[in-house]
């Protein structure tokens, strides 16, 4: 019996990289179903995703990739599609991306498991419910933001969460949080940053007479909304829209964008750069 891997790497570039992990593979009688690779020259580094097939287990090909990747100083991983990843969802008040999620989910459109919900609003507990995903009421309570992320950090680590969604979750996350998951919390927002800020960016935006919305998915880091981009989403709008046709615009934009961020990381297609990612198709 076969199972289906992906490896991803990174390492500083240099002759050989490609015949090495190749070499490794057709020694383990691995069939290379896909294969992608991208130089940088700005940073001198190379990226490679390879999708393969082999009768081999997982902790085989672990242990005899770890020599090729110290020579070549790779950060890598290898994954088993058999294994989907846990994903936990948190939102606000606003459904639109945590309903479009769940619904991807559930009819196997994310390579995932939606294995909980968590909110500072009690609303989306029937609708977490329907989908038969745990819902889990947390909010930020007298005793402060920080026993609230704790409790968040213990259900992660309680569910085995390989993944945090902000779906319009409305509560900065502190440095510790995010310090505690690189490159795992995927976030959503509207691409008018950083010109209007603060409340109502489509009425503020109207008023100036934009003739393009978007939004925006990318990973969560201590810098507020600066995170390595993933995925962007546009429309062009004009001068007949009202701010409430913008805002419906902009929630088709966040939900369709934010899908495909997640997308695209539970298949390994995103590699972190820097402050930026190298994003597969």
């Amino acid at each position: 019996m076969t199972s289906q891997f992906v490896l991803t790497l990174s390492c500083p570039d240099r002759l050989g990289i490609v015949y090495a992990v190749s070499g490794f593979l057709t020694r383990r009688d691995a069939n290379i179903e896909d294969s992608q690779q991208f130089s940088e020259h700005g940073s001198g580094r190379f990226f490679m995703r390879v999708e393969f097939t082999t009768a081999a287990e997982r902790d085989e090909l672990a242990v005899g990739f770890a020599e090729v990747a110290r020579e070549f100083d790779m950060d890598w991983h290898l994954h088993d599609r058999a294994v989907k990843r846990r994903v936990l969802i948190m939102a606000s008040k606003q459904g639109h991306c945590l309903n479009d999620l769940l619904y991807r989910f559930r009819i196997g459109a994310l390579h995932g498991e939606a294995a909980a919900v968590v909110s500072n609003h009690p609303d989306w507990a029937d609708l977490a419910a329907s989908s038969g995903v745990p819902f889990h009421y947390l909010p930020v309570g007298p005793e402060g933001k920080a026993v609230q992320e704790q409790r968040i950090l213990d259900l992660i680590e309680e569910e085995r969460i390989d993944t945090v969604v902000l779906a319009r979750y409305m509560q900065i996350l502190s440095s510790d949080f995010c310090a505690k998951l690189p490159g795992k919390i995927l976030n959503i927002h509207h691409s008018f940053l950083p010109s209007f800020k603060g409340a109502r960016p489509y009425h503020q935006a109207h008023e100036r007479g934009v003739k393009l919305i978007g939004a925006t998915c990318h990973y969560v880091t201590a810098d507020l909304d600066e995170g390595p981009i993933i995925e962007q989403e546009v429309a062009r709008v004009d001068h007949a829209h009202s701010p409430e046709e913008l805002v419906a615009a902009g929630r088709d934009l966040e939900s369709t964008c934010l899908a495909r961020g997640l997308a695209a990381h539970l298949d390994d297609r995103v590699l972190i750069n820097g402050t930026k990612t190298v994003v597969f198709r």
